[in-house]
This record gives structure tokens, C-alpha cells and sequence, in this order.
């Protein structure tokens, strides 16, 4: 029995990594009975059938999964949004940062393209990223001039994931850290102010000190696993401030002596922030149930 970690899975055949040496595994029919499917960044426990493939046996516990796309035990979630082409977007940024905190995954933030921006483009990004890394959370803002290997070394060790908006240049990202890779990029639809999909799958390539995932980009953002409830806890800035609410189920609309209405006010949350909050939780208490 060796255990390793998948690292591709295609069409119900999971390549799995033992210390560089590479098996092509099927998971034992006990999966499908409990209708449980491996998925990419697994530790699994395999028996060996030949010299290059295998059956799964056992999947180790995950610490953390994304649903979509499917890629568990991440160290590193790295939402990567572009400067321009597609414009850069704070309301985009914070659903991507919502979902991000609602699979229990601390995101870090990466923006591309500097080298194409303007002077005050520019400036307007740094300007956001200033207000997010108040939060505490982690930023780039990164051209063609960067050292890619920098920019990798910075997350930190373990399995970091890419994920974005198609056409942000994630592939561009990993081309340039792998020079052999050669994946697909696409020129931005004009019409659409977006990608087109390029990555169909998740894939971990190795990196200096860790793994990292390229993963289909995101045209649409699934909340369906979130409750209206829960969004405020999503915003590290509301929630934190909301403690100190009045009222222990306050949502920050219309309740009274709301500190969060206060820190508004006062400067201490942003406003475009709250404004992204309330359209999210109103978007999510009026969609309709799905049978």
C-alpha cells in the first residue's frame, strides 16, 4: 500500500504523486456505493497494481474542499483579479472573498496587469488593496516586470490554489513560472469584457515549495450554500464590528443602535464594502428555492 496525493483527475482516473514518482489510480467500487468521489489534492492510501497504476483504497480526511471547482486540503487560496481587461472589480473581489471565508479558506489577493494600467488606474488599486490589507488580508499588485518566482515564494508553502474570473491571466501566471507548461490563454472578449474558458480541469503542478492548482475560471458565482445570516460573517470588517451591535442577530439594515451603521459613518468600514454586503445578503434572502 503507498499513499500520495492526487494531483489530475480525468475521466474517473486519478493520477496520483508519491515523492515525484506517478500512479494513474481508479477508486474501489466502495466509493460509488457511498457515492463518494476522490477529487484533486487528496491524500489517499493506494494499492499497487503494476508499476504505474493503482486502486484507491482509503481518502484521508480533508481539512478544507472547494465544491466547485473540486480541490480539497488548500493552504493557499489565491484570488487573482486583473487591473484591466477585464477591469478590476471590488464587488467581484468581495464575492470571490465571501466564498472564499465561507469554505473556511483565508484568501490572499493577487492583481495582474500593472504593466498595462494607467497612472490613476493605478493608483485607484493601490488605493483599494490599502483598504483590504487594513483588513489583514494579503496583497500583489504585479506586471510583466515581476519576478514570478517571488510572487510564488511569497504565499508560502503547501498547496495554493489560483482561482478567478476567466481572462485574469492565471494560465499566463503559471507559463511564466513553467516554462514548459504551454497552457491555453485567450484573448479577452471584447463584447463580454471576460475570458473565454481555457483550463477544463483542476491539475496541481509542483512549485519550489509546495504544489499549485490551476482551476477552471469562474463565470458565474454559486451562493447556494450560503444563508442570508451567514453573509455578514463573510465581511472580516462587519463582522468584527458587529460584536459590539446591540442586538446579538443584528443584520446592519434598519435595526437599531447597529455599531456597524456607526463605523460607516465614521470612517472605520468602507463604504463600498457595507454597499456589496447588502446587495449580496439581499440577493441571497429573495432567490427562490430550488427543488
Amino acid at each position: 500500500m503507498k499513499t500520495g496525493r492526487i494531483i489530475k483527475s480525468i475521466s474517473g482516473v486519478y493520477r496520483v504523486d508519491v515523492d515525484g514518482s506517478y500512479y494513474d489510480t481508479k477508486p474501489r467500487g466502495l466509493f460509488r456505493k457511498n457515492k463518494f468521489s476522490p477529487i484533486v489534492g487528496d491524500v489517499v492510501d493506494f494499492e499497487v497494481e503494476n508499476i504505474t497504476e493503482g486502486y484507491i483504497h482509503h481518502v484521508h480526511e480533508r481539512k478544507n474542499e472547494l465544491k466547485r471547482p473540486p480541490v480539497s486540503n488548500i493552504d493557499h487560496l489565491i484570488i487573482v483579479m486583473s487591473a484591466v481587461e477585464p477591469d478590476f472589480s471590488t464587488q467581484l473581489l468581495d464575492r470571490f472573498l465571501v466564498i472564499a471565508h465561507s469554505y473556511h479558506l483565508r484568501p490572499r489577493i493577487l492583481v495582474t496587469k500593472k504593466d498595462l494600467t494607467t497612472d490613476s488606474i493605478s493608483q485607484n488599486i493601490k488605493h483599494h488593496l490599502s483598504i483590504y490589507e487594513d483588513m489583514g488580508y494579503n496583497t500583489q499588485f504585479i506586471g510583466v516586470d515581476d519576478d514570478i518566482q517571488d510572487v510564488f515564494r511569497a504565499w508560502g508553502p503547501g498547496l495554493a490554489v489560483l482561482s478567478g474570473q476567466s481572462g485574469v491571466g492565471k494560465s499566463t501566471l503559471l507559463n511564466s513560472y513553467f516554462p514548459n507548461l504551454d497552457l491555453e490563454t485567450q484573448h479577452i472578449s471584447k463584447s463580454l469584457n471576460r475570458g473565454r474558458h481555457t483550463t477544463r480541469h483542476v491539475e496541481l503542478f509542483e512549485r519550489a515549495n509546495g504544489f499549485i492548482a490551476d482551476t477552471p475560471g469562474f463565470s458565474a458565482l454559486d451562493f447556494d450554500h450560503i444563508q442570508k445570516d451567514e453573509v455578514k460573517h463573510y465581511f472580516l470588517e462587519i463582522n468584527e464590528i458587529g460584536e459590539q451591535c446591540k442586538f446579538r442577530n443584528c443584520n446592519h439594515l434598519k435595526e437599531p443602535k447597529c455599531q456597524v451603521k456607526k463605523a460607516i459613518e465614521e470612517g472605520h468600514i468602507a463604504q463600498f464594502r457595507y454597499d456589496h454586503y447588502v446587495q449580496l445578503y439581499n440577493e441571497i434572502a429573495n432567490r427562490k428555492e430550488r427543488y
